[in-house]
């Protein structure tokens, strides 16, 4: 595996190697030993798959909060899509900045997105299949969220807001600002 740092402390792009011949492919899609050596310590607990019919679908920006805080590792196996860690640690020098990857079936990206993060996705092909480990257990009393397209994030999905198709939840997302007070 090759382990990317991002230019924000904590996410990393984890790219495996590929072995592949006139059968098909194979690869090592996680591994605990290297990933702490690479990474640190994580123990996950949680195996989440989300499948999105249509292209456009945006999920996002989502955290959980304090103790119920998820660090995740994500990726697609099938489709395509544009994945987005934004830092919402309030004492961070880089509180507000977002890393994008494209992560699909054909390059096997997988990126990892630590705790004190938000994380969202929007997806550039029908049927696409995404699936993420969490290190903690979902707790919807502490779920967070904030607008995908908050202006003073910025986050660049390249895509007309006229084509994003969100969830009810999601689209009454509130402003980045009003997560400044929030607890970590």
């Amino acid at each position: 595996m090759n382990y990317i740092k991002t230019e924000t402390e904590g996410p990393v792009i984890i790219e495996p190697r590929v072995f592949e011949d006139e059968r098909g492919y194979f690869f090592e899609s996680f591994s605990q030993r290297d990933f702490e050596a690479a990474v640190g310590p994580v123990h996950f607990v949680q195996d989440n798959e989300s499948c999105s019919v249509r292209k456009g679908v945006l999920r996002g920006m989502h955290f959980q909060k304090g103790d119920d805080a998820q660090a995740k590792l994500v990726r697609v196996v099938r489709g395509r899509v544009l994945d987005v860690a934004v830092d919402i640690r309030p004492d961070s020098p880089t509180c507000g900045r977002w890393e994008m990857v494209e992560l699909s079936v054909e390059n096997k990206r997988m990126f990892f997105i630590p705790r004190g993060f938000a994380h969202g996705f929007l997806v550039l092909e029908e049927n696409t299949v995404f699936q993420y480990k969490c290190d903690n257990y979902y707790a919807p009393q502490s779920e967070g969220s904030f607008r995908w397209d908050d202006p003073e994030v910025g986050i660049d999905w390249g895509v007309d807001p006229s084509e994003v198709i969100l969830s009810a939840k999601d689209a009454k997302a509130p402003a980045f600002s009003e997560l400044r007070n929030m607890e970590e």
